[in-house]
């Protein structure tokens, strides 16, 4: 099968395109015909070794100290059920099927255990759409719905809200009734504004820590603010909320506790299959819908890495491993 394989840490070009074994699903797990999947933030970080704020080490032992322990990225896919492993209850062949499987979704067929953050796929909804949803679908759901525990009524200013992440937070943070400020480039005024955003501010010509409005909560999904840059902006019991942290965050965390008056939280969410069944439940109620900014060809990966790494994407970015045309026959 065709896959895009790196085998040591490095730039866009060290992805390749070539073919390897296709692999076999063991006990507990589904071989999935990958139709489409989303090429994240994390994809290009895991590529490059480039992990935030002093986790280099961190990082390493976790993907691999001296080269990548899985040699295939691609976090997000949507496809169809090829094989199933022994004991296998959720899914059967045939079943289209969408969610976030871990790595190895950057080919033509990729396993994960049934467990995994999986679900059928929307009557009607395309690959394409379905794998841009889980990455960011389920980092916005949970860092919104239970580590900042918002409320209807409150005030949320977002941070990078046009990003892979930022484009579900919004609409998620407006599902959940909140007010919703959202930060991006001015080109992105109108988009942001049509997925639910109350008001726009401009990275580029607006003080975010000068704002005048004071709110329960931001969510910086970019890492381009700290809590005592945005502590001014907060209500007293406010909360901060970075999507990526290093340590530098640690000790701004220390501080927050210590100080008193605006929160600050650190969190590492689980993608879990009952979360990624309530986007299904948003998105068929149409308060969610699946945002892509660009589509590349399995083949023209290094181009979608590049594109990725330059972080000013809009939504997710999608890779075509199966024939769109193909892709439309199977929705």
């Amino acid at each position: 099968m065709k896959a895009a394989v790196y085998e040591n840490y490095g730039p866009a070009e060290t992805v390749s395109v070539t073919e390897i074994p296709t692999p076999v699903p063991g006990r507990g797990e589904v071989l999935i015909r990958v139709g489409a999947s989303a090429l994240s933030t994390a994809d290009w970080r895991l590529r490059a070794s480039a992990f935030p704020g002093g986790l280099w080490l961190a990082g390493r032992l976790y993907a691999g100290l001296f080269r990548p322990r899985n040699r295939v990225l691609g976090t997000d896919v949507a496809g169809v059920v090829a094989a199933v492993g022994p004991g296998v209850t959720r899914f059967a062949p045939g079943d289209r099927i969408f969610g976030f499987i871990g790595s190895g979704g950057h080919a033509d067929y990729a396993v994960a255990p049934e467990t995994a953050a999986l679900h059928k796929v929307p009557e009607g909804l395309p690959d394409a759409e379905a794998a841009a949803l889980p990455f960011g679908g389920l980092a916005a759901l949970v860092f919104l719905r239970d580590v900042a525990q918002l409320r209807p009524g409150q005030s949320v200013l977002i941070v990078g809200a046009s990003g892979g992440v930022g484009a579900y937070a919004t609409q998620i943070a407006k599902a959940l009734g909140a007010r919703v400020t959202a930060v991006a480039g001015a080109e992105n005024a109108d988009f942001l504004r049509d997925l639910g955003a109350d008001e726009v501010l401009d990275y580029r010509k607006d003080d975010l820590a000068r704002g005048r409005e004071r709110h329960d909560l931001v969510f910086d999904t970019v890492g381009a603010t700290t809590w005592p840059m945005m502590r001014k902006v907060l209500k007293k019991d406010g909360l901060f909320l970075p999507l990526n942290f290093g340590l530098r965050d640690l000790g701004h965390l220390l501080r927050a506790r210590i100080a008193g008056g605006p929160r600050m939280a650190l969190h590492v969410n689980d993608d879990r299959p009952e979360d990624l069944a309530a986007l299904v439940t948003l998105l068929e109620q149409r308060k969610l819908r699946p945002v892509i900014g660009a589509r590349f060809p399995l083949e023209r990966i290094v181009e979608a890495h590049r594109f990725v790494e330059a972080r000013h994407k809009r939504g997710a970015v999608v890779i075509d491993v199966a024939e769109p045309a193909e892709q439309r026959l199977r929705a």
